[in-house]
Order: structure tokens, then sequence, then C-alpha cells
């Protein structure tokens, strides 16, 4: 079976999603246990993750474990990684897909508002490493066996801006985590470790029905689905399992020659601009 999982154990931080569907680390989650592996998740919001968890259980997948955990809070996250491998014994794959967007310029965004978005974006991919890392690193040691990283990035900080949208901290902390991966990569190339990056363009997850219709003064959140599928190559946006599919591919044995790069979902936006 391609994209084998059986016996992997998955740490995926921003399991759940905002409101009912498929966000993008929920489909991720799901997709990983379909695939065999054992996942651990966690996110912010104990309802979102309670939601994920009834979707695992109602599929029969009984290596699921998880937990709330706010990722910009170190200790919060070693005491899942701590969890996690005390449950399961092992990471062998950490996905990063925390994240969101404010608007505003170097102007008119608050400092705070600033500060908040860097840790959001940037410093959970950073804290997850921090703290899945070293177990990888062990894992290595003891067994040749080291570890998949995927952090999840967006096409904000790269050509497009969305309607013309300014989001000056989220673009510079979705740069940052390409630059993150490439980095901590190459730092841990020989310790049979891989790092890599999804960039995610405009896909139809809750998200869109929730935070952008208020956040882009849209009247309705149908209005801005035709709007958005409007503005891709493609016609159409694409939805959570496009993401999760091209996270799985990265995480899998299948990727095992590829690091230090990234992969763009984003249905031809960022080549045709």
């Amino acid at each position: 079976m391609m994209l084998d999982f059986t016996g992997k154990v998955a740490f995926v931080a921003g399991a759940g999603s905002v409101g009912a569907g498929w966000g993008n680390g929920k489909a991720t989650a799901v997709l990983l246990a379909r695939q065999g592996a054992k996942v651990f998740g966690v996110d912010i919001n104990e309802q979102a993750i309670a939601d994920t968890t009834a979707i695992m259980v109602q599929e029969g997948h009984e290596h699921w474990a998880a937990q709330t955990c706010d990722m910009t809070n170190s200790e919060q996250v070693a005491a899942a990684v701590n969890e996690c491998v005390g449950r399961f014994g092992r990471i062998d794959i950490l996905i990063n897909n925390i994240g969101g967007s404010a608007p505003g310029s170097a102007v008119t965004m608050p400092e705070e508002v600033w500060d908040a978005q860097i840790d959001l974006n940037l410093k959970t991919a950073f804290l997850g490493c921090k703290h899945v890392i070293p177990v990888m690193q062990r894992q290595f040691r003891e067994l040749g066996q080291g570890g998949a990283i995927v952090n999840v990035s967006s096409i904000a900080h790269m050509s497009h801006q969305v309607g013309g949208r300014v989001n000056v901290a989220y673009a510079a902390a979705k740069a940052g985590v390409m630059a993150f991966s490439r980095a901590t990569a190459i730092a841990h190339v020989q310790e049979g470790i891989r790092v890599n990056t999804v960039v995610v363009g405009l896909v139809h997850t809750p998200l869109v029905d929730h935070r952008l219709t208020a956040q882009l003064g849209e009247a309705d959140a149908q209005a801005l689905v035709e709007k958005r599928n409007a503005s891709i190559p493609m016609g159409f946006m694409g939805d959570a399992w496009d993401v999760a599919n091209a996270v799985a591919f990265l995480a899998s044995a299948e990727a095992r020659y590829i690091t230090a790069t990234h992969l763009v979902v984003d249905g031809g936006v960022t080549a045709a601009r």
C-alpha cells in the first residue's frame, strides 16, 4: 500500500477544526489514522479536538489520543509531547499545522497583534520541533530511525495577497516557516530527520465560512467562496483533503529522499501571478 503508516506514530498540532466540517489539521490526522498511523492530536480548542475524537471513534481508529494544548506555550507543548511518547513510545512524524491571519499593515497593525501573529504562525512550529526533535534524535541513535516533520505555510508570503488584503505579520511569519524548515532540515539531515513545508493556497475549509467572511466584510460565505474560486486558475478552491494528501506524502517513506524543500498546493495561483 502506498503511503503506509502502519507502526508509525504521528503528532499532529492543530488537529481540530474551526466549526463543523474538515479543516487541514483535522483531515490530516484522520488521513494518517486511515493509513495505519497511531495519531496523537492536539488543539487549543477543546470542542474542536473532541469533534476529531468523535470521528476517530466512529471510524474505529483505536490508536488515537488527544488533548488540548496551546502550541505557543513551551511547557504545554513539552507536556503533550511527553504524553504522546508515554502513550505510544515514540514519535515518527510531526505535523505543525497552526496558524491564522489578522489584517493590517506595518502602520495600522497594533504591536501586540504583530507579536501574537508571529507566535501563532511561527513560534508554534519552532516549539513543536524544539520538543519533538530530541525524541527523533534518540530514536536515530538507538534504532537508526529518525523521523519526518512537515510544517504548514501559506502562499500569503509569496506573490499573492488575497483580494488585495494586507496581512503583514501573517505573511512574514509564514515566510519564516519556510526558512525555518529549510534551516532545521539541514541542521538534522544526518540524524535521519527530514523537514519539509506544505505551502497552502486558497482552500475551502470551515475557516472561510467563519472567520474570513467577517474579516473581509462579505455579506455571506457563498459570495466569498465564489470570489475565491474565480481568482484561481483551476477555477475552484481545493479543500482540506488536498492539503492532507500533500502533507501525508511528505511525511511518508515514499518521500524519503526529499528534505529542505516545499510543496505548493494552490491550484496554480502563485505561478499565474
